[in-house]
């Protein structure tokens, strides 16, 4: 898999240097109040993971299937939900986990979706934010960081479902998704 990866934009520390201040942000924004995180599966699960154990207050987690992706490189602009919550949002503060932000397609559609189960608020914290590939203008309250427009792989995010357990994130050489 090593062999695949083009640059590494983010090692296994500077993840870990994120999460926490994340968390730490987090965790002051939400003192007091019901939180519940909504991790958005597959990608944010490792992100999730690591990001839950640095908020020090109180939360509840949640996960959803959403995609507009399926198997490809790009969006389809079509927007499916595979697996949706098993808990009443209604009163709490959402606070959607997203490993990546591109198109925006996938979360425009999310929040408006979401915003019909009467969540007292909904925001959005995602670990990379590749502004230049956006289509839909969506706020995020919490960004780890910005990415150039590549194929980003590594520390949950794939292609074609692989290379999710790299310890790191780095961008996928051209050649490996332009075939």
């Amino acid at each position: 898999m090593a062999d695949d990866v083009k640059e590494i934009l983010f090692s296994r520390e500077d993840l870990s240097q994120k999460c926490r201040e994340l968390g730490d942000q987090i965790s002051r924004d939400y003192e007091g109040k019901e939180l519940v995180l909504v991790g958005i599966l597959k990608g944010s699960v490792v992100f999730m993971t690591d990001l839950m154990k640095e908020i020090t207050i109180p939360c509840n987690i949640e996960f959803m299937e959403v995609s507009s992706y399926g198997t490809g490189a790009t969006s389809s602009g079509v927007v499916k939900i595979n697996k949706d919550l098993d808990m009443d949002i209604s009163g709490k503060h959402i606070l959607i986990v997203e490993d990546i932000i591109d198109t925006g397609i996938t979360l425009s559609y999310l929040v408006d979706y979401l915003k019909n189960r009467k969540a007292e608020s909904i925001e959005i914290v995602c670990l990379l934010d590749k502004k230049e590939r956006r289509l839909k203008d969506i706020p995020v309250a919490y960004i780890g960081y910005e990415v150039p427009d590549e194929f980003i792989i590594g520390y949950g995010i794939d292609y074609a479902e692989k290379y999710r357990n790299l310890p790191f994130i780095g961008s996928l050489k051209d050649e490996i998704y332009k075939k």
